[in-house]
């Protein structure tokens, strides 16, 4: 496809260090998880539950930072494509 078929609109840069910081963000539950050698154990127990539960548990509090992390990532890795005609919108503080 070429440039004069899309209206000549490019894709923006892409950060791919971001990108690659992202991936390692989601890959770092999955081989957590999966390595169930690493936690199929009762103790050490936490408030009397064994550790198999709470470390599990534990994770998916880190899974949901981490997934929220890969999101911000990649919206920082993939700017927003200006489009002729369309209004451009400045981010709000906070925002990528």
């Amino acid at each position: 496809m070429t440039d004069e078929s899309r209206g000549g609109l490019e894709p923006p840069p892409t950060n791919k260090g971001l990108l690659v910081a992202a991936g390692v963000c989601l890959l770092i539950p999955l081989v957590a998880l999966m390595w169930v050698g690493s936690y199929a154990r009762l103790t050490p127990r936490l408030w009397g539950f064994p550790f198999f539960f709470w470390y599990q548990f534990l994770w998916v509090i880190i899974c949901s930072a981490l997934t929220y992390t890969a999101h911000r990532l990649v919206l920082a890795a993939r700017p927003r494509r200006n489009v002729p005609g369309r209004p451009v919108v400045e981010p709000r503080d906070g925002d990528a």
